[in-house]
């Protein structure tokens, strides 16, 4: 990138696709009757298994009390189980409950498919820059100062 105006470019269209992407996603929450923040909970627990609230808002930018009533809603639906610390009652542990696990992993391979069937529209080619540009630009933004 030699401009300025290059540099916008990019930063815009990488907007777009965010916004394509978040839509498609929404989409696909909306049939399970999930929220996008309900969804990213789920899908940061079903990474790390088990969380602290504070560190799942810390991961989501979301402040402490936003992802509490959203860990709220998931529970009142049976979809998470809160479980305080034994050695600090103060933490509190956020995990998918057990009778949930089957249903998220059908929506977890649901989301798969759609990101495949999108893919698979692309040629190899236009596949290969997609990956070489998006490892360039976390490596871009991982590398920025701090």
């Amino acid at each position: 990138m030699k401009t300025l105006n290059e540099s916008i470019e990019v930063a815009r269209l990488f907007q777009e696709v965010m916004q394509l992407f978040k839509h498609s996603m929404n989409k696909l929450l909306e049939e399970t009757g999930m929220s996008a923040p309900q969804g990213m909970v789920l899908g940061l627990l079903s990474k790390k298994k088990k969380i602290k609230i504070t560190e799942l808002s810390h991961q989501l930018c979301l402040s402490n009390s936003t992802v509490s009533g959203i860990v709220d809603r998931l529970e009142k639906q049976k979809m998470v189980v809160r479980e305080r610390s034994l050695d600090d009652k103060r933490v509190v542990y956020v995990s998918i409950a057990p009778n949930f696990k089957d249903m998220h992993e059908n929506f977890h391979k649901q989301f798969e498919k759609n990101i495949q069937n999108t893919m698979s529209r692309g040629s190899e080619d236009e596949l290969n820059k997609i990956h070489e540009g998006l490892d360039t630009l976390k490596k871009l933004l991982s590398d920025q100062p701090k």
